[in-house]
């Protein structure tokens, strides 16, 4: 990195993400530009990819391609971009455009049942963002265990919240805003274990 970049990218961090790679050196205005575009994009891929949505007869949060989308591009644009998209993206459906889960949007949604996973997106972009500021993304076993952490700390926000807001046990929240989609989880993990470290290949050759 260079003193061009985007301020939201720290020039001591040791090691470079995905989206480093993009050229963007000969001015400030063209770095910042290329963030705030890398921003605004993987927001809206969190948006479309929350309406690629399973419900699950009789429980409050549906599955949904959000988790890997949120994940994948935190991991691609590091901790400072990836937690202002994610910042972005809860914004703009607390303002009423349809983006979060089957078209939702608005209060009622945020502070309803499966708000707290909209929250555990922003928390959980800044941690795998900050682990693959540390080369975490690099090789398979670190990106899965990047998304592990990343999908344990959506976990740690979404069930309490879910527990609070819906009434229900910690045990029986555990099992419907957690333990349904562990299976899903797991292949989202390896997919990125596949996908990262492949971009990385590619990039070196």
């Amino acid at each position: 990195m260079t003193s061009l970049a985007f301020p939201l990218v720290p020039r001591t961090n040791p090691r470079r993400v995905l989206a480093d790679l993009i050229p963007a050196e000969s001015s400030r205005a063209r770095a910042i530009t290329r963030d705030v575009t890398l921003v605004v994009a993987v927001a809206a891929l969190t948006a479309l990819a929350a309406q690629l949505r399973v419900p699950i007869p009789g429980l409050p949060v549906p599955i949904t391609g959000q988790t890997f989308a949120v994940l994948l591009g935190a991991a691609a644009l590091g901790p400072f971009r990836g937690t202002a998209a994610q910042v972005l993206y809860v914004g703009v459906g607390l303002l009423g455009l349809p983006v979060y889960a089957g078209g939702g949007a608005g209060a009622e949604v945020l502070f309803g049942a499966s708000g707290g996973y909209l929250v555990g997106f922003v928390a959980a972009s800044a941690v795998v963002g900050a682990l693959a500021r540390r080369g975490m993304d690099r090789g398979v076993l670190g990106t899965v265990l990047a998304f592990a952490t990343g999908s344990a700390v959506i976990y740690a926000v979404g069930v309490p919240w879910l527990a609070v807001v819906a009434g229900m046990a910690p045990g029986d929240a555990f099992m419907a805003g957690a333990g349904v989609f562990l299976i899903g989880d797991v292949i989202k993990a390896v997919l990125a274990g596949v996908l990262l470290p492949g971009a990385w290949r590619l990039a070196r050759d």
